[in-house]
């Protein structure tokens, strides 16, 4: 699939199983995200890869911060909250490593991570896999970033689940580039 076709269509796929995308596959998909635009080359991001057990292992992290912010938490939402990361086969968490003392605006390291994602997303698309980008708010929650081992100054872009589509989302019309898209003339 040449790059024009790939950015015409991929679409998150939010139901995913097995088979997730294997090793080569995602050597390939790195190599693409670790291209995206890095002003003054920070390398402003990193990732994580979690998959097996260490999906399990995510589930009881994000009950156990949920427990921490609603104690009475019906067990059933407890249930829902352990179970999250085991929605696909593997989770790619992206990370923003934010450099205070260069001359980079904060805002510029999140573009460049979030185009290291669309590259990263783009890339599996085009080597016939599936994906979809999520945040909320495990992204953000402390004991989440503890347990991921983010240090100071890091802070979760997203967490990208990955695998094989179980279905075919459904036709979505282009969007007319007349709504988006003008031209300034001063």
């Amino acid at each position: 699939m040449d790059a024009i076709q790939a950015l015409l269509t991929r679409r998150s796929r939010a139901q995913l199983n097995t088979p997730a995308p294997p090793p080569a596959v995602l050597e390939k998909a790195f190599a693409c995200a670790l291209r995206a635009p890095d002003h003054r080359m920070l390398r402003p991001w990193r990732y994580l890869v979690i998959q097996d057990e260490a999906l399990v292992n995510l589930g009881d992290v994000f009950a156990s911060a949920a427990l921490a912010d609603k104690p009475d938490m019906e067990p059933a939402e407890v249930e829902r909250m352990r179970k999250m990361p085991q929605r696909a086969p593997l989770i790619v968490v992206a990370i923003t490593c934010h450099n205070e003392e260069g001359k980079v605006p904060r805002d510029e390291q999140v573009l460049s991570t979030g185009a290291g994602v669309q590259n990263f997303l783009v890339a599996l698309h085009a080597q016939g896999y599936s994906a979809i980008w999520r945040s909320g708010p495990m992204a953000s929650h402390p004991r989440v970033m503890a347990a991921l081992g983010l240090t100071v100054g890091e802070t979760i872009a997203g967490f990208i689940y990955s695998g094989t589509g179980l279905v075919e989302p459904k036709p979505q019309a282009p969007l007319q580039q007349t709504d988006f898209v003008r031209e300034w003339r001063g």
